[in-house]
């Protein structure tokens, strides 16, 4: 959390300046711009000032760690930050903030990558997804790709396009439109397009966003954000909570935006990966003991979108870290010394707890955590129609009974 400003402390003044640079900026702004004692920002954005090199600083890479020694080393001056259109749209401003608090900030915005991108292709803004990949692998929009579904990313560099029309033909999204739309609002502004499944553009400008009209291959895997995905999307030793169990356990575990769930006795990840999936604010963490399943929760998660899923190895409850889950699935190691305890204490006020077990032995554990904790038990058993002969049967699955309890 930022830290409230000393009350002498001058404000940051943050403007947004698109591709056209100091050109394209309003009086008003570059009247903040050109009032300040030291400004920041890009190289390309710092080029195209009339200030003398003794006012303008490049940004280092990379940035985070040096963003408050930076600005504290011009304490008492008035600092002007440069970001590329909205500020507080994937850039710096939402830094700043986490740093120094709303509080200290004066923010002028220019028109957001999102915006212009919509402007020209004729999108509605507050329909289009956005994903960036600027510092996430492309593998993060999967989860954002559905039939009929606008999305844009923003890239990292100019080897960006390329790979997004690699994943969408992986993926089932070969016959997808793609547009890619380089150095947006600037006098050099260029719009390529064509298919992703014959994608064969040149690299271009690194400063670029692509825009995906999604249109679904009718024979891909359909994986939405909805929990329950087909147990083939997984790979990995079988110990996967089976599609129907995982639907019925995710409602129970009740994701909201922004939510940490531990899972702990990961197996394959699945609770995990579509908890996140749910929504990009999501964040998870698999506890899980064998190394070989840490690997394939790993290639899961990337598969699947999630490429941030946290993985902690080791043996639960000993391997649980500091943080505060607002959620916990406990679908391996029930029966573990100190396991429910661990897991009990650490879980936030308000926060869910379910445990699913498959033995005797768990079973009846789940008894005593009611009449500990309370909550609610529920058991249920899936039957799945497969071949016998020429005949179709009903091969039951095995039975599985719940443990639901939410914390006061």
């Amino acid at each position: 959390m930022a830290k409230a400003p000393p009350l002498t402390a001058l404000p940051i003044d943050v403007v947004g300046i698109g591709a056209d640079g100091w050109d394209g900026l309003t009086e008003s702004a570059r009247r903040v711009v050109a009032e300040a004692d030291m400004v920041f920002g890009s190289a390309r954005q710092l080029a195209s000032l009339p200030l003398s090199a003794e006012r303008r600083r490049c940004w280092p890479s990379p940035l985070l760690p040096s963003l408050r020694p930076l600005i504290d080393e011009f304490d008492g001056k008035q600092i002007c930050v440069l970001a590329s259109g909205d500020p507080m749209f994937h850039g710096i401003g939402v830094s700043l903030v986490r740093e120094f608090g709303a509080a200290r900030l004066r923010v002028i915005p220019a028109p957001s990558s999102l915006s212009l991108a919509c402007a020209r292709l004729g999108w509605a803004v507050h329909t289009t997804t956005t994903v960036s990949v600027v510092n996430s692998p492309v593998s993060t929009l999967l989860p954002a790709l559905s039939n009929g579904v606008r999305v844009l990313a923003l890239s990292r560099n100019e080897q960006t396009p390329a790979e997004v029309a690699a994943l969408l033909r992986d993926a089932g999204f070969g016959r997808s439109s793609v547009t890619v739309l380089e150095q947006l609002g600037g006098p050099d502004e260029r719009i390529l397009s064509g298919t992703a499944a014959l994608w064969a553009h040149a690299a271009g400008h690194a400063l670029n966003v692509v825009a995906i009209e999604c249109v679904a291959d009718p024979r891909a895997v359909r994986a939405t954000r909805v929990p329950g995905l087909p147990d083939s999307v997984y790979s990995g030793d079988g110990q996967l909570t089976k599609s129907e169990v995982r639907a019925l356990t995710l409602a129970a575990l009740a994701p909201a935006p922004g939510e940490l769930l531990w899972d702990v006795g990961g197996g394959s990840g699945s609770i995990a990966i579509e908890w996140m999936r749910t929504d990009p604010r999501c964040r998870a963490t698999v506890f899980e003991s064998s190394p070989s399943r840490c690997a394939q929760i790993d290639t899961n998660a990337t598969a699947l979108g999630v490429p941030g899923l946290k993985i902690a190895p080791g043996n639960a409850p000993k391997s649980f870290d500091s943080s505060i889950p607002d959620a916990v699935f406990i679908g391996g190691g029930l029966t573990a010394p100190g396991m429910i305890d661990g897991c009990w204490e650490r879980l936030a006020s308000g926060g869910r707890l379910v445990a699913n077990a498959v033995t005797v032995e768990s079973e009846a554990l789940l008894l005593t955590c009611v009449t500990r904790f309370g909550g609610s038990l529920r058991k249920f058993q899936i039957y799945r129609a497969e071949p016998l002969g020429s005949f179709t049967s009903w091969r039951p699955q095995l039975p599985v009974a719940q443990w639901i309890a939410v914390k006061p």
